[in-house]
């Protein structure tokens, strides 16, 4: 097998207990041409000098604030010259040869830009993982999901997706992306900061014609939430803003003229459930997610001009309504809604 460069990137924040749990099992990969680099996001917590004392073997780089998961890989990136990228949170346990299977199907085929590991949850690796499971999926009006997780609903995985296929999004936690790639399309969208920069870029590179895969035979566990639980309200703001963004950024006019109406109605029930159930943070954020999107339309970069491409063209996207599929028909299941491939 050919071993081309391979830097493993770990953005840290304030991850100063993550790196000491996980950096062993990640000096431990087999991969023989590899080298592990740590960029701080400027933490506030004794993350440097931990790895400064006991991390001679990884190379660091010191950004002067916080600039987000987006902003912080994007110039943690632009310092690291290799064939490819692995952008690795740094509350992910690896195992041994995690890099080999995923380096050997990108060099099978130039056409694939990135691709990501099967994701199993960290408490209990029996079950698949939040944060991109077996591979993203995303539906007709924006909403994700994934291969072995529906909102909120982890899976067991007992081998029912190991298959390695075409994906709509891989994820952030574990990316493994040709450098040439991520550069050609300038990388991360600054402003998102966090949550769904990943899927923008996804989205992005397969408007240019390049395909997105996972590869089950590599396995990760990851933690999740190791820096804004699920229920913060800065999260929930995120996820709301960056979607609706997304989309903005990525449906044809035709296919956002009427799909932008309905997810703002979509939206506000959300937000009117939330005041109902007295959540008001969750309430306050989706409406203050929709101001940050105004502001994001009225202040926005002419960004990079891509080739118009349907969503439904693209592979990983269901083509009904994941809120129906889940809420109404009663489909938890990742296989309910899709049927997986023999």
């Amino acid at each position: 097998m050919n071993f081309p460069a391979v830097a493993i990137v770990i953005l840290n924040y304030n991850g100063r207990n993550y790196l000491e749990k996980f950096l062993p099992s990640v000096f431990a990969s087999t991969y023989p041409n590899k080298k592990i680099i740590i960029a701080d996001n400027g933490s506030s917590d004794d993350s440097v000098a931990y790895l400064t004392n006991n991390v001679a073997a990884a190379e660091i780089i010191l950004l002067d604030k916080n600039y987000g998961f987006a902003g912080g890989y994007n110039k943690a990136l632009s310092k690291v010259q290799s064939e490819y990228y692995i952008l690795l949170n740094s509350d992910v346990e690896v195992e041994a040869g995690w890099i080999e299977d995923m380096i050997a199907l990108m060099e099978k085929d130039a056409g694939i830009a990135a691709c990501q590991p099967k994701i199993l949850s960290y408490h209990n690796k029996k079950f698949f993982e939040h944060a991109g499971a077996c591979g993203g999926w995303i539906d007709k009006l924006g909403y994700v999901f994934a291969r072995g997780r529906v909102f909120d609903i982890c899976e067991e995985d007992y081998g029912q997706y190991n298959i390695t296929e075409k994906i709509f999004w891989a994820t952030g936690a574990a990316l493994c992306i040709r450098a040439e790639r991520f550069h050609e399309l300038n990388g991360f969208d600054d402003y998102l900061f966090a949550h769904m920069e990943e899927i923008d870029l996804c989205w992005r590179l397969q408007r240019k014609g390049y395909s997105i895969y996972c590869c089950p035979s590599s396995v990760v566990y990851h933690i999740g939430g190791g820096t804004l639980p699920k229920t913060n309200s800065r999260k929930t703001f995120l996820n709301f803003r960056n979607n609706f963004i997304m989309l903005l950024k990525n449906l044809s006019f035709s296919e956002a003229a009427w799909k932008i109406p309905l997810r703002i109605l979509l939206d506000w029930l959300f937000a009117f459930k939330s005041f109902i159930q007295k959540d008001m943070q969750s309430f306050k954020a989706v409406f203050k997610a929709h101001a940050g999107v105004l502001r994001w339309i009225s202040i926005r970069n002419k960004y990079q001009e891509l080739p118009s491409k349907k969503i439904k063209k693209i592979p990983g996207v269901y083509g009904g309504s994941l809120i129906w599929a889940y809420f109404i028909s009663k489909k938890k299941h990742f296989s309910e809604i899709v049927k997986p491939k023999k």
